[in-house]
């Protein structure tokens, strides 16, 4: 499912208006447990591989072989990962068992804000505005359960707020492209699959390629980029984004 398509899926559900609470939890044991992990077409974020990967100990170049599929997508020419399913006739995720799931800790966005979806938009303030829709599947047991919640204490309960900046800044880098009109070149979008997919890999051509070098960037955050992933990613945004756009706030070309 791309972006248009969640947002034309969200926009089809009751939304959880800002106050108001619905009933849920999910555990081992109930009715329902895993029913939800299969048949999935999930759009893993950059963020979500981030997270993955590491937790499984896996270069990216290996994990993307082994758990998504990928396209580039026709209206930005990015690329678009999406988790892969076993070869099983459930199609069950990878990752669940019936204990649950085996990267629990580090499940992806869209896991963990289940069965709540969640849709952004700018706030006029360089910030976003959040709405929070409902997904209520004929199988979930889970809606029965006494446990009350909002959208924003779901979110918080989830562990979400880690993943919001960083894929609240790559949705805002897409819709960028689109309201440009056109698709990036396709040089642009391999690009954007290193810098933004392969993290590990990214870090190795900064140093071969010397990007330093021709940008604005002090010492300590250069040391910070080529050891910590999520430095790394967020880097890879502001560069991608000076290509792009030939202007960001976090990062200047050297005069």
């Amino acid at each position: 499912m791309n972006d248009d398509q969640t947002k034309e899926f969200l926009a089809s559900l009751p939304e959880l208006e800002e106050g108001k609470t619905y009933c849920f939890k999910c555990y081992p044991g109930i009715a329902c447990f895993n029913a939800c992990c299969s048949d999935l077409s999930l759009v893993l974020t950059p963020y979500d591989i981030l997270r993955l990967r590491r937790a499984l100990g896996m270069g990216s170049i290996d994990f993307l072989r082994q758990h998504t599929t990928m396209h580039m997508a026709p209206d930005t020419n990015f690329p678009e990962f999406h988790l892969r399913m076993t070869d099983s006739a459930a199609q069950n995720c990878a990752f669940v068992s019936e204990q649950g799931c085996a990267v629990y800790k580090d499940r992806p966005g869209a896991c963990r804000m289940y069965p709540l979806g969640r849709a952004t938009r700018p706030d006029g303030k360089g910030g976003v505005s959040e709405q929070f829709f409902i997904v209520r599947e004929d199988h979930c047991k889970g809606f029965e359960e006494k446990d009350e919640w909002t959208g924003a204490s779901w979110k918080q309960d989830q562990g979400f707020e880690a993943y919001t900046a960083s894929n609240d800044r790559y949705m805002h880098i897409l819709a960028r492209i689109k309201q440009a009109g056109r698709p990036v070149p396709e040089k642009m979008g391999h690009l954007a699959t290193l810098a933004l997919y392969k993290l590990d890999e990214f870090q190795r051509f900064i140093t071969q390629a010397q990007v330093f070098a021709r940008l604005d960037v002090d010492e300590a955050r250069q040391k910070d980029v080529l050891k910590n992933e999520e430095a790394t990613l967020a880097f890879a945004m502001d560069w991608i984004e000076l290509m792009l756009f030939h202007a960001t706030p976090n990062l200047k070309p050297k005069r």
